[in-house]
């Protein structure tokens, strides 16, 4: 059997056979872990001098564009990721979640870099605040690469979507990651690994694996680093607590186990849809992945008069399960990860007993499908009822990490909301309700001690990617037990992995290390107009102040036919005296409009299209007899490699527009986005 290996500074190490690792399936050895000790300190400083390096030699989209190839790398070879993931107990479709769920991150974390961060390696995080009086002395924020290293503790259950999920937001935030996936399943991590450095994508050093244990390299972590860690909640304190991580205040993010519910409200009968959609929900978490999810449920909120008929609904689902080999036709539930995890889901549902009863799931009659599967690490869904949930302990407290869930009975909104409670922090709940009025008031309750809130209907079931199905544009984390922690939620997991730090100073120094335009910075003036120039050749802070209009009521009267807004405040002169105004004003849209006539270059040029406008904001009314102009400068650029359906390149332009009256008033504020040719 193969020896699995380590990617540490750029070479693969291990060729001397350690644990055995068997198949979930049949208990056929797989591969063995390498014998050979890592030099930790090596890890680290090829991490922290040749990872940095590389990393930070690109930018931000640059590192988005990586990622984006990287995925469609891993896609084209995610049949290889299949076979040997179908060795942990996964049916395809578990194997899904873990693998097309891996390169899916990718792709979405290329997308959000592309669309949220800026060229360069400083993102402004605004906006700007005005600390003196004349504008002399302003303050915002920044944030930065760490310039450390990122050390991933992964679970067992999703060896590649664990792995990628975290490494996709550090490599945008220019952290180089050493990856330790838990050993049970570390032989698919390692292929993953094997595929992404086939690829040649991945700068050097901004990804390291590690097989077996992480010997001493807690200890050689520094200030600049960061530590991830998915597992128990007892692993996670202790990792936490590691003396080097409390001493240098390393960042430390957990997302650890967790008595997830889900609550059946009191409005739903068992003849509404919503009733069988709630049913088909627990076991769609119960067989998924066998239960070996973070975010599965594990206790089963009911009414009390339902109860019952809800078990029955259950067990007639359950019932309909075939589990085996995944590749035997017809099998919906695979095995356990390993003997280990068989073990621990046994003692678990020993101890679940005590405090509750089994309803369905006894061995009697449970004969998994396959040739050798007697050898593998199975185990029948089990169906608990916790007829007294108001008592602490029992489900509240253990997790069987499996196709384990305890039905409990509530009475009443405010029980059902102290029972959900009693899990002390968790990634997910699922509301089932009819009732907008019944979400509106459980959901900010629930919010308090939960990461993530799904609520189902028969509408939104209709579309529902389900309880347990952490997305990338959505936070992944829990408070309390579950961690404390946050994964995912688009570019807030990128923002974990930046340091924030407040900057202050002129506009003219602000805006020159913001490499953002800011108001009232120096600007730079010439005689060619901005919107004659191209991508490449301009520069943030070239401005254009224009030639003035003086608006008339004829303008007011025009652009109100025109489009058809004849608000009073427009119209009519006795109504708009009695106003805060005291007169007609002009609308603020022709005020846009205008400035857009005063700014705009008619002839053909670099500039292709405008494709929005930000923080808009109309601030000083204009009048008829108001003379406006506009000053218009070219506040950021974002060169994200795109090109036009034809073939020619182009970069994203953001314009700040200032438009004031006679008075130097600021009347109207607004950012433009327009995409702007490439000259090469």
């Amino acid at each position: 059997m193969p020896v699995l290996q380590s990617y540490i500074a750029g070479q693969w190490l291990g060729s001397t056979a350690a644990k055995a690792l068997p198949s979930a399936i049949n208990g056929d050895i797989i591969a063995h872990t390498h014998d050979e000790s890592i030099d930790f300190s090596q890890v680290v400083d090829y991490g922290r001098h040749q990872g940095l390096s590389s990393l930070l030699a690109l930018d931000f989209q640059q590192r988005a564009a990586i990622l984006k190839a990287l995925a469609a790398y891993i896609q084209e070879r995610k049949e290889e990721l299949y076979e040997i993931s179908h060795h942990t107990g996964c049916t395809r479709a578990d194997s899904w979640i873990d693998i097309e769920g891996g390169f899916g991150t990718l792709f979405t974390y290329a997308s959000t870099g592309r669309k949220e961060l800026p060229s360069g390696n400083v993102a402004h995080e605004g906006p700007v605040t005005q600390l003196g009086k004349n504008n002399h002395f302003n303050g915002t924020h920044i944030l930065v690469p760490r310039r450390g290293v990122c050390v991933h503790i992964n679970a067992f259950n999703f060896p590649i979507w664990g792995m990628l999920e975290k490494f996709a937001p550090a490599f945008l935030a220019g952290m180089p990651c050493i990856v330790k996936p838990a050993t049970a399943t570390s032989y698919v991590a390692e292929a993953a690994v094997r595929i992404i450095n086939d690829s040649g994508l991945l700068p050097d050093g901004a990804l390291q694996l590690i097989i077996g244990g992480t010997g001493d390299l807690l200890d050689r972590l520094e200030e600049q680093d960061f530590v991830t860690f998915t597992g128990s909640a007892n692993t996670a304190l202790k990792l936490k607590s590691h003396p080097n991580i409390l001493a240098r205040s390393i960042p430390f993010n957990a997302e650890a186990d967790s008595l997830n519910s889900a609550i059946l409200a009191p409005d739903v009968t068992p003849d509404d849809e919503e009733f069988a959609i709630f049913a088909k929900e627990v076991v769609k978490e119960m067989t998924a992945k066998a239960g070996q999810k973070c975010t599965a449920i594990r206790r089963v909120l009911v009414p009390d008069e339902h109860v019952d008929a809800m078990a029955d609904r259950i067990k007639e689902r359950l019932s309909r399960i075939v589990a085996g080999d995944p590749k035997e036709e017809g099998v919906r539930m695979g095995a356990l990860s390993s003997d280990d995890q068989l073990r621990d889901v046994r003692d678990a549902i020993g101890q679940l007993l005590e405090t509750s009863e089994c309803v369905f799931g006894r061995s009697e009659g449970f004969k998994p499908v396959g040739k050798g599967v007697e050898n593998g690490a199975f185990i029948a869904p089990h169906l608990l009822i916790n007829r007294n949930p108001r008592q602490d302990g029992g489900a509240h407290d253990i997790e069987a990490f499996g196709p384990v869930a305890t039905l409990m009975p509530y009475n009443g909104i405010e029980e059902a909301l102290r029972l959900a409670a009693k899990g002390k922090g968790s990634l997910v709940t699922t509301l089932t309700t009819k009732n907008p009025a019944i979400a509106a008031e459980m959901i900010p309750v629930l919010a308090a001690q939960h990461g993530r809130l799904q609520i189902l209907d028969a509408e939104a079931a209709k579309e529902s990617t389900g309880h347990g199905s952490p997305l990338p544009m959505l936070k992944h984390g829990g408070p309390g037990r579950a961690g404390g922690g946050e994964e995912l939620g688009g570019i807030r997991a990128v923002h974990h992995y930046l340091q924030r730090t407040a900057i202050q100073g002129s506009p003219t120094m602000v805006a020159a290390v913001t490499r953002e335009y800011v108001r009232g910075a120096k600007v730079i003036e010439n005689d060619v107009h901005p919107f004659r120039r191209h991508f490449d050749d301009l520069q943030v802070g070239e401005s254009l102040l224009t030639h003035r209009r003086t608006v008339t009521e004829a303008d007011i009267v025009n652009f109100g036919c025109l489009s058809g807004d004849h608000f009073y405040m427009h119209f009519d002169d006795i109504a708009a005296r009695k106003t805060q105004f005291g007169q007609r004003i002009a609308h603020g849209y022709f005020v846009l409009s205008a400035a857009a006539g005063l700014f705009v270059y008619p002839g053909e040029g670099p500039v292709l299209a405008n494709y929005g406008l930000d923080t808009l904001r109309f601030i000083t009314p204009v009048a008829p007899g108001d003379t406006i102009r506009a000053r218009l400068t070219c506040k950021r650029k974002i060169d994200q490699g795109r090109a036009s359906p034809d073939g020619h390149p182009q970069g994203v332009v953001m314009w700040d527009v200032a438009v004031t009256n006679q008075e130097d008033e600021l009347v109207a504020s607004y950012d433009i986005l327009t995409l702007v040719a490439k000259q090469k």
